[in-house]
């Protein structure tokens, strides 16, 4: 059995000494503040190597994907399509990440909503305490939109803390960079929404407070990030400059600065792409930052992908080239982290089937990553910022198309065994709680003419929204190499953090270097450059 790191044992020895790792219950010393947060992630991961002894080893390097609103349902549901895709009846299959020995739960909630959305839950997995909805890399004890408050409410997030401790960086996301689960990994801010200068309001403006794109070009921890693969190049872009790709859409900025010329200027080793063939021209040896926005906004979905006018990468491509990078920058491992964001965005629109092509996408992209590290050195880890209200019912048949109508299984009658409701109007496998897909009881619509499998099918909803909500079930995650095991049962969503800290020797030691009397991380004064340079 391997030794348990020595930073762990430290963290250990601390919270033995004050009470945490022994049998007190945790009502006893719980105030809620950032502080202890912070300490009962670390306790849940120090009393688990205790009770194992570290017994899968030390991570190199560590990769955690992200599937923005892949619920539990969103996954037994893409499992089934992938299956059914593939010629079979489809409950029999499985997606790959679903193979990873250790399985856990996520408690999503954010400290002021029970149902979550994705700036909290990204801050609590990324800084390794829980915060508000809107909270971009920013404590609980900051009050949203108010740039006042951020003082001293500012976290330090993995990529902070792998760019300290002398580990490649990268970021990949389907989404806009500047969104809300990518944002929490470099950014500090008091609200999501803050993502070009247009979204930021005057009394922000004269406080002092940046928005977001703005922080990633400026970006000054240790050498920066080096790989940022998404999409949002409106928010780096002035209002009155055409978009490359696209001649009816301008820039978002009003400061009339263009960050992307800024980004070039300060890093003149750097290369900037923003079509599919200036993304497959960067060579693994490449030197230097790397920053890709393929869109104005977010990427494509998976199944519109090709009718992208200037080309774009799949999540897989960007997932392997950024390995490829990664992996020759330094001996001593990376840090990855990867979104699939758009699973979210379908869920929000009732479209299951952009929805469950993006999750088998991402499975896809996970296979493949898989198979070009080494599981002996890399930790993976795979989990949702939150779920999302789709239900699966109706009592279908074995082999039920799972886009379709549900059908009973009745060889012995020739009548109609399509399920349907009060009104005689036939149920799908899939549907919603809510969201546009609305559709009320005197409605005349003619289901006849509406057909469940087509790509643009928006499935119904109980309740009408513009934009259906998220849910507040617990998420899974799935892991497998040195570290994963530590990630069981039902944790609160901030304990994955502190399970990769522990996981990754030089993240874990240069965390608890940075640890002061607050008990939370802190950047000081001369926390600039990395701990190699």
């Amino acid at each position: 059995m391997n030794a348990i790191p020595d930073p762990v044992v430290k963290t250990l020895a601390t919270l033995v000494w004050v009470g945490l790792a022994t049998t007190l219950p945790l009502s006893n010393l719980w105030a809620e503040t950032p502080a202890d947060w912070y300490r009962a992630g670390q306790e849940v991961i120090a009393q688990r190597y205790l009770q194992s002894g570290a017994p899968d080893g030390e991570a190199k390097n560590v990769i955690l994907f992200v599937g923005d609103g892949m619920s539990l349902t969103t996954v037994a549901a893409a499992r089934i399509l992938e299956g059914q895709q593939a010629g079979g009846t489809g409950e029999e299959n499985s997606l790959f990440f679903e193979s990873f020995p250790h399985v856990a739960l996520a408690k999503t909630y954010n400290t002021d909503q029970q149902t979550p959305d994705s700036a909290g839950t990204m801050t609590a997995m990324a800084t390794g305490v829980k915060s508000f909805a809107g909270a971009i890399s920013v404590d609980q004890t900051a009050q949203r939109g108010n740039c006042a408050s951020m003082v001293g409410a500012s976290r330090m997030s993995l990529v902070d803390l792998a760019n300290l401790a002398g580990l490649p960086t990268g970021i990949v996301t389907t989404t806009r960079i500047t969104h809300a689960t990518p944002a929490a990994l470099y950014a500090k801010s008091v609200d999501r929404r803050w993502e070009s200068d247009r979204g930021l309001p005057p009394t922000a403006k004269e406080e002092g407070c940046q928005d977001i794109a703005k922080q990633l070009v400026e970006y000054e921890f240790a050498g920066g990030i080096d790989l940022i693969f998404g999409g949002g190049r409106r928010a780096f872009l002035p209002e009155d400059m055409v978009d490359p790709e696209y001649p009816n859409v301008n820039g978002f900025r009003l400061d009339e600065t263009n960050l992307i010329e800024t980004w070039q200027a300060r890093h003149p080793n750097g290369h900037y792409v923003w079509h599919k063939d200036g993304f497959e021209q960067i060579d693994a040896s490449t030197e230097g930052p790397l920053l890709a926005l393929f869109e104005p906004g977010h990427m494509q979905y998976e199944y519109d992908r090709s009718q992208d006018p200037a080309g774009e990468p799949s999540l897989t491509e960007m997932v392997l080239k950024a390995i490829q990078v990664l992996s020759q920058r330094s001996d001593n491992g990376y840090l990855l982290i990867v979104e699939s964001g758009r699973i979210d965005h379908a869920h929000h629109a009732n479209n299951a089937w952009r929805a469950l092509t993006d999750t088998i996408e991402f499975s896809n992209a996970i296979r493949r990553a898989a198979a070009q590290v080494d599981l002996n050195d890399t930790l993976i880890v795979v989990t949702a910022d939150h779920a999302h209200a789709l239900t699966f019912d109706g009592y279908g048949a074995r082999g039920n198309p799972i886009m379709g109508y549900a059908v009973r299984s009745n060889r012995s009658s020739e009548e109609d065994q399509t399920m349907r409701d009060h009104l005689a109007r036939p149920m799908t496998v899939l549907n919603y709680a809510n969201g546009p897909g609305y559709r009320r009881d005197d409605a005349e619509i003619d289901y006849r003419a509406m057909d469940p499998l087509l790509s643009d099918y928006k499935q119904n909803a109980g309740y009408w929204q513009y934009s259906a909500t998220h849910a507040g079930e617990d998420v899974p995650i799935y892991s497998v190499g040195p570290g994963a095991s530590v990630l069981h049962g039902v944790v609160e969503q901030n304990v994955i953090f502190h399970a990769i800290v522990a996981a990754q020797p030089k993240l874990s030691e240069t965390t608890n270097r940075l640890v002061d009397q607050s008990g939370l991380p802190q950047r000081t004064a001369t926390e600039t450059h990395s701990q190699n340079d």
